[in-house]
Protein backbone atom coordinates (compact mmCIF):
# COMPACT_ATOMS: atom_id res chain seq x y z
CA UNK A 1 0.00 0.00 0.00
CA UNK A 2 2.54 2.37 0.75
CA UNK A 3 4.75 1.72 -2.50
CA UNK A 4 1.50 3.34 -4.43
CA UNK A 5 0.86 6.27 -2.25
CA UNK A 6 4.48 7.18 -2.55
CA UNK A 7 3.82 6.20 -6.43
CA UNK A 8 1.56 8.52 -6.24
CA UNK A 9 2.68 11.02 -4.71
CA UNK A 10 5.83 11.65 -7.09
CA UNK A 11 3.87 11.45 -10.15
CA UNK A 12 1.66 13.87 -8.87
CA UNK A 13 4.78 16.09 -8.27
CA UNK A 14 6.03 15.33 -11.62
CA UNK A 15 2.74 16.10 -13.47
CA UNK A 16 2.69 19.36 -11.72
CA UNK A 17 5.77 19.95 -12.33
CA UNK A 18 5.12 19.26 -16.04
CA UNK A 19 1.93 21.50 -16.11
CA UNK A 20 3.81 24.52 -14.59
CA UNK A 21 7.00 24.39 -16.67
CA UNK A 22 9.34 23.49 -13.76
CA UNK A 23 10.23 20.03 -14.94
CA UNK A 24 13.68 20.90 -14.41
CA UNK A 25 13.18 22.02 -10.74
CA UNK A 26 11.76 18.85 -10.09
CA UNK A 27 13.90 16.96 -11.61
CA UNK A 28 16.80 18.63 -10.00
CA UNK A 29 14.65 18.16 -6.33
CA UNK A 30 14.50 14.22 -6.81
CA UNK A 31 18.41 14.19 -7.41
CA UNK A 32 18.76 16.56 -4.12
CA UNK A 33 16.62 14.62 -2.10
CA UNK A 34 17.96 10.98 -3.36
CA UNK A 35 21.34 12.07 -2.21
CA UNK A 36 20.22 13.02 1.08
CA UNK A 37 18.15 9.65 1.17
CA UNK A 38 21.34 7.74 0.94
CA UNK A 39 23.61 9.70 3.29
CA UNK A 40 20.72 9.70 6.13
CA UNK A 41 20.08 6.13 5.70
CA UNK A 42 24.40 5.35 5.83
CA UNK A 43 24.30 7.64 9.26
CA UNK A 44 20.96 5.92 10.28
CA UNK A 45 22.46 1.85 9.48
CA UNK A 46 25.46 2.57 11.67
CA UNK A 47 23.38 4.04 14.50
CA UNK A 48 21.25 0.97 14.22
CA UNK A 49 24.12 -1.16 14.04
CA UNK A 50 25.30 -0.01 17.02
CA UNK A 51 22.51 0.26 19.22
CA UNK A 52 21.29 -3.24 17.65
CA UNK A 53 25.19 -4.39 18.80
CA UNK A 54 24.30 -2.92 22.50
CA UNK A 55 21.19 -5.04 22.22
CA UNK A 56 22.47 -8.23 21.44
CA UNK A 57 25.08 -7.65 24.14
CA UNK A 58 23.12 -7.17 26.56
CA UNK A 59 20.81 -10.18 25.43
CA UNK A 60 23.92 -12.09 26.00
CA UNK A 61 24.81 -11.16 29.11
CA UNK A 62 21.72 -11.48 30.58
CA UNK A 63 20.90 -7.51 31.26
CA UNK A 64 17.75 -7.84 28.61
CA UNK A 65 16.30 -10.66 31.13
CA UNK A 66 16.77 -8.30 34.30
CA UNK A 67 15.52 -5.67 32.72
CA UNK A 68 12.42 -7.78 31.42
CA UNK A 69 12.13 -8.84 34.89
CA UNK A 70 12.05 -5.47 36.47
CA UNK A 71 9.45 -4.65 33.99
CA UNK A 72 6.73 -7.50 35.38
CA UNK A 73 4.85 -5.43 37.62
CA UNK A 74 4.41 -3.15 34.50
CA UNK A 75 3.54 -6.11 32.28
CA UNK A 76 1.48 -7.41 34.16
CA UNK A 77 -0.61 -4.38 34.73
CA UNK A 78 -0.26 -3.89 31.09
CA UNK A 79 -1.27 -7.87 30.00
CA UNK A 80 -3.06 -9.26 33.31
CA UNK A 81 -3.92 -11.95 30.51
CA UNK A 82 -0.76 -13.39 30.47
CA UNK A 83 1.05 -15.61 32.75
CA UNK A 84 4.08 -14.69 34.51
CA UNK A 85 5.91 -16.90 32.26
CA UNK A 86 4.21 -16.44 29.15
CA UNK A 87 6.64 -16.61 26.12
CA UNK A 88 5.43 -13.42 25.03
CA UNK A 89 6.44 -11.05 28.11
CA UNK A 90 10.16 -11.43 26.81
CA UNK A 91 10.09 -9.80 23.65
CA UNK A 92 7.38 -7.42 24.65
CA UNK A 93 10.18 -6.26 27.14
CA UNK A 94 12.74 -6.12 24.83
CA UNK A 95 10.18 -3.84 22.41
CA UNK A 96 9.32 -1.74 25.13
CA UNK A 97 13.40 -1.08 26.06
CA UNK A 98 13.83 -0.56 22.80
CA UNK A 99 11.14 2.00 22.47
CA UNK A 100 12.23 3.64 25.18
CA UNK A 101 16.17 4.07 24.40
CA UNK A 102 14.07 5.96 20.45
CA UNK A 103 15.02 2.70 18.90
CA UNK A 104 12.22 2.02 16.81
CA UNK A 105 13.84 0.29 13.95
CA UNK A 106 15.85 -1.88 16.51
CA UNK A 107 12.69 -2.83 18.21
CA UNK A 108 10.67 -4.04 15.51
CA UNK A 109 12.43 -7.81 15.88
CA UNK A 110 11.45 -8.20 19.16
CA UNK A 111 7.60 -6.82 18.24
CA UNK A 112 6.95 -9.53 15.40
CA UNK A 113 8.42 -11.80 17.61
CA UNK A 114 5.60 -11.05 20.45
CA UNK A 115 3.04 -10.83 18.25
CA UNK A 116 4.13 -14.04 16.48
CA UNK A 117 4.11 -16.06 20.26
CA UNK A 118 0.80 -13.99 21.25
CA UNK A 119 -0.82 -14.96 18.11
CA UNK A 120 0.06 -18.70 18.79
CA UNK A 121 -1.08 -18.71 22.38
CA UNK A 122 -4.29 -17.67 21.58
CA UNK A 123 -7.22 -18.82 24.20
CA UNK A 124 -9.61 -22.01 22.65
CA UNK A 125 -12.26 -20.74 20.64
CA UNK A 126 -11.02 -17.60 19.77
CA UNK A 127 -11.24 -16.45 16.21
CA UNK A 128 -8.18 -16.76 14.51
CA UNK A 129 -8.81 -13.45 12.66
CA UNK A 130 -9.45 -11.06 15.48
CA UNK A 131 -7.05 -9.68 17.37
CA UNK A 132 -7.02 -10.70 21.10
CA UNK A 133 -7.08 -7.97 24.02
CA UNK A 134 -2.96 -8.38 24.70
CA UNK A 135 -2.21 -8.22 20.87
CA UNK A 136 -4.27 -4.73 20.79
CA UNK A 137 -2.74 -3.59 23.73
CA UNK A 138 0.73 -4.04 22.88
CA UNK A 139 0.33 -2.86 19.36
CA UNK A 140 -1.19 0.53 20.66
CA UNK A 141 1.78 0.66 23.68
CA UNK A 142 4.28 0.32 20.79
CA UNK A 143 2.78 2.62 18.51
CA UNK A 144 2.38 5.08 21.69
CA UNK A 145 6.05 4.43 21.89
CA UNK A 146 7.58 6.21 25.57
CA UNK A 147 10.83 7.26 24.86
CA UNK A 148 13.65 8.40 27.24
CA UNK A 149 16.14 9.02 24.92
CA UNK A 150 14.98 9.56 21.31
CA UNK A 151 18.03 8.64 19.28
CA UNK A 152 16.64 8.31 15.78
CA UNK A 153 15.31 11.76 16.20
CA UNK A 154 18.85 13.27 17.67
CA UNK A 155 20.68 11.61 15.00
CA UNK A 156 17.74 13.28 12.11
CA UNK A 157 18.28 16.25 13.43
CA UNK A 158 22.55 16.12 13.68
CA UNK A 159 22.05 14.81 10.18
CA UNK A 160 20.46 18.10 8.81
CA UNK A 161 22.44 20.54 11.26
CA UNK A 162 20.65 21.03 14.14
CA UNK A 163 22.64 23.88 16.46
CA UNK A 164 21.35 21.61 19.19
CA UNK A 165 20.11 17.60 18.24
CA UNK A 166 19.76 16.78 21.89
CA UNK A 167 17.21 19.79 22.67
CA UNK A 168 14.17 17.67 21.91
CA UNK A 169 14.71 15.52 25.00
CA UNK A 170 11.86 17.22 27.29
CA UNK A 171 9.17 17.84 24.76
CA UNK A 172 9.91 14.06 23.51
CA UNK A 173 9.65 12.76 26.51
CA UNK A 174 6.60 14.60 27.44
CA UNK A 175 4.49 14.14 24.32
CA UNK A 176 5.35 10.03 24.30
CA UNK A 177 4.52 10.68 28.11
CA UNK A 178 1.11 11.99 26.77
CA UNK A 179 0.49 9.17 23.47
CA UNK A 180 1.43 6.56 26.31
CA UNK A 181 -0.96 7.39 29.06
CA UNK A 182 -3.36 7.86 26.91
CA UNK A 183 -2.73 4.62 24.94
CA UNK A 184 -3.19 2.64 28.77
CA UNK A 185 -6.33 4.47 29.76
CA UNK A 186 -7.84 3.67 25.78
CA UNK A 187 -7.04 0.39 26.40
CA UNK A 188 -7.86 -0.34 29.50
CA UNK A 189 -10.83 1.41 29.06
CA UNK A 190 -11.71 -0.85 26.24
CA UNK A 191 -10.77 -3.93 27.86
CA UNK A 192 -13.45 -3.31 30.70
CA UNK A 193 -15.92 -2.75 27.95
CA UNK A 194 -15.49 -5.80 26.04
CA UNK A 195 -15.44 -8.03 29.59
CA UNK A 196 -18.98 -6.34 30.47
CA UNK A 197 -20.62 -7.21 27.08
CA UNK A 198 -19.49 -10.82 27.60
CA UNK A 199 -21.40 -11.15 30.64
Amino acid sequence: MLNYLWGIMILTGMLWGVANNNLEVVTQSLLESAGEAVTLSLTMIGIMSFWNGILEVGNRAGLIAWLAGKLNPVLSFLFPELERDHPARLPIAVNIVANMLGLGMAATPAGLEAMKLLQQERPPGCDLHRATDPMCTFLIINISSLQLVPVSMIAYRNQYGSADPAAILGLALLATSCSTLVAVIFCKLMGARRRAAKR
